[in-house]
């Protein structure tokens, strides 16, 4: 993929955006709170430089081209984010994930960030395929997943061990042609 340059994706009440120095406080204040990272595939931080190095990484991507992390600002600031990652050029495929700050659960904020991140890799990256993986426990992720018309596909048994508990994962697939179909 060509380099990312900057870009807003703007939806009704939250906007997407590149993440910059700014917004390290808030990724730390994200990823480091266990309530939040229960489902995730790695354990809830426990120093600001993890943050640092996670900055790194989406910098890196955005200039590689291989990852792309936007920002879910709610009122002005950094509340969560959405991921696309591990693209694969010849089969038109990427991952996607996201996390949003527990303030704002259950308000609808991922229900506009995720059909414009969506819109985004099948219309402007020209993709066909977008993955994602859900911890099974993690039920309110795959209703919305299910809402967007990603359908379940099968379970990696044994995938992650985060703090020392051994966790299945749920794989949910979503085509361009079933999204297109849907809208």
């Amino acid at each position: 993929m060509p380099a990312f340059l900057p870009f807003e994706l703007p939806c009704a009440r939250i906007k997407l955006r590149f993440i910059t120095e700014m917004d390290l406080p808030a990724l730390y204040r994200l990823m480091s709170d266990p309530g939040a990272m229960r489902y995730g595939s790695s354990s809830a931080w426990t120093s600001i430089q993890q943050a640092e190095e996670s900055l790194a990484t989406i910098l890196a991507g955005y200039t590689k081209g291989d990852y792309l992390r936007l920002a879910i600002e709610i009122d002005g600031a950094m509340n969560g984010f959405v991921t696309l990652r591990a693209f694969d050029k010849q089969n038109l495929r990427c991952e996607i994930g996201y996390m949003l700050a527990r303030p704002h659960w259950g308000k609808g904020y991922m229900q506009e960030a995720l059909p414009a991140m969506i819109d985004y890799a099948f219309n402007t990256l020209g993709l066909n395929r977008i993955e994602a993986d859900v911890a099974p426990r993690n039920e309110p992720s795959a209703r919305l997943l299910e809402r967007l018309h990603f359908r379940k596909e099968g379970l990696l048994r044994q995938r992650w061990i985060v703090n020392g508990e051994v966790c299945d994962s749920d794989i949910f697939g979503l085509l361009k042609s079933d999204w297109q179909a849907a809208r």
